[in-house]
């Protein structure tokens, strides 16, 4: 099962109107105070050592220093307070995540020790890969710095999301839970019907890819003018994506900060090494994916081209789709492959570079109107924008991924 990062959420342990001890963010469960407990009590500091605190790890549970504040539910029925060796059988156990509040009813007696059971729980992604609608292909992620498996859609599935008044399509499911997904259109009070997929609609503009193409470095979503694995400088398309992410996801206009449900940390692959053969000094040089555009995608990156938002090079967590996402979906140079979800009927970027000639221009991927992948994108040429972006691995999600029935994002854990 796919596990999510603990967080320490111990400041101390608070005794409220004999009913509530308030578990907060700093000390670790074993250096707790605890004093006598007793009727009388309304707040006090407990010495000691009062909780422990155990987590699922596959089908064990092993003791842990910090309470977890996401990933995990609490488990009421495993639960259990005991005063000396005897366990005490009356006593009623909740623990709120949302606030980190443990309620033991009733508190009488002196020397009781709670001990807190928490089950692993179920990602994003194992949520809509328990669905009828998973998808069925796999192969290693590299966005989750290659350790972990990716599954991806082909052909034309359900899986379909509403999210922050948008329509998405999910590219696949990160080795980490989180759900990578491709802007697919205004939500409104209706379905998605045809004109959701395919046609201008399903992307949120036009843009050139970069606003000039006298230099090899003007390939990438970010890029610095000079060295071949660059950043510090966005792109004219890379502006264009942060600006609709301010407007609709940092700042919607009901406030609902959607912002909060992404994954800061989710990668983007720019991926600007060289194809077999070539060498950045060259004046001609073609770009790795140009090896991969008929067939022979993988999901892996080089270090230096991996960008999020939690390594610093982008503002914004948003990018592009690669060409080799395209070309798993059966999008090739040589397929036009109208079955694809990702055949909108329009030209749209991606972000991986193609090849750059010192008399001809930076040319980057695009999906083209036919379903192909094409290798011949000028950057300065004006093309279709539909962003991408990451829905965390600790969100809650509904649905079942059909036009009638999308999967929906409830609430971060």
């Amino acid at each position: 099962m796919m596990k999510n990062k603990k967080r320490k959420v111990l400041l101390g342990v608070l005794i409220v109107l004999v009913l509530c001890i308030g578990l907060f963010m700093k000390n670790k469960v074993n250096n707790l105070n605890n004093t006598s407990l007793n009727e009388e009590s309304v707040t006090k500091e407990l010495n000691g050592n009062l909780i422990g605190a155990y987590i699922q790890e596959g089908e064990e549970y092993i003791q842990t220093d910090d309470i977890p504040s996401s990933g995990y539910e609490f488990n009421e029925e495993k639960s259990y307070c005991k005063i000396g060796e005897d366990i005490q059988e009356g006593t009623t156990l909740s623990y709120d995540m949302d606030t980190q509040t443990l309620t033991v009813s009733p508190i009488t007696k002196e020397g009781m020790k709670c001990y807190l059971y928490f089950d692993e729980k179920a990602s994003a992604g194992d949520t809509i890969l328990a669905s009828e609608n998973a998808p069925t292909n796999s192969t290693t992620d590299w966005t989750n710095g290659g350790k972990g498996i990716t599954y991806y859609y082909t052909g034309n599935p359900n899986n379909w999301v509403e999210f922050a008044g948008f329509y998405w399509r999910i590219i696949r499911i990160n080795g980490d839970g989180s759900i990578r997904m491709i802007y697919q259109g205004v939500a409104d009070s209706s379905t998605p019907d045809s004109g959701n997929m395919t046609g201008t609609g399903t992307q949120i503009g036009m843009s050139a890819f970069n606003s000039s193409y006298n230099n090899k470095t003007y390939v990438g979503l970010v890029y610095d003018g000079s060295t071949q694995h660059g950043y510090g400088t966005n792109s004219t398309i890379m502006n264009a994506l942060n600006n609709w992410y301010n407007n609709n996801i940092e700042n919607d206009s009901k406030n609902l900060h959607y912002e909060s449900y992404i994954d800061t940390g989710a990668c983007f692959c720019s991926d600007r090494n060289m194809a077999n053969g070539y060498n950045w000094s060259s004046s001609t040089v073609y770009y790795a994916a140009h090896d991969r555009y008929n067939g022979l995608a993988i999901l892996q990156c080089n270090s230096e081209d991996i960008l999020s938002q939690d390594n610093g090079k982008l503002i914004y967590p948003i990018g592009l789709l690669t060409s080799d996402e395209a070309v798993l979906t059966g999008i090739t140079w040589s397929n036009a492959n109208i079955g694809s979800y990702l055949h909108t009927g329009q030209n749209y970027w991606t972000m991986s570079p193609s090849w750059y000639n010192i008399g001809g221009g930076a040319f980057v991927f695009f999906v083209n109107s036919s379903g192909k992948l094409y290798a011949d994108g000028n950057v300065n040429g004006t093309t279709g924008v539909r962003p991408v972006i990451n829905i965390r691995a600790d969100v809650e999600i509904i649905g079942e991924g059909t036009t009638s029935d999308p999967f929906k994002v409830v609430r971060a854990s």
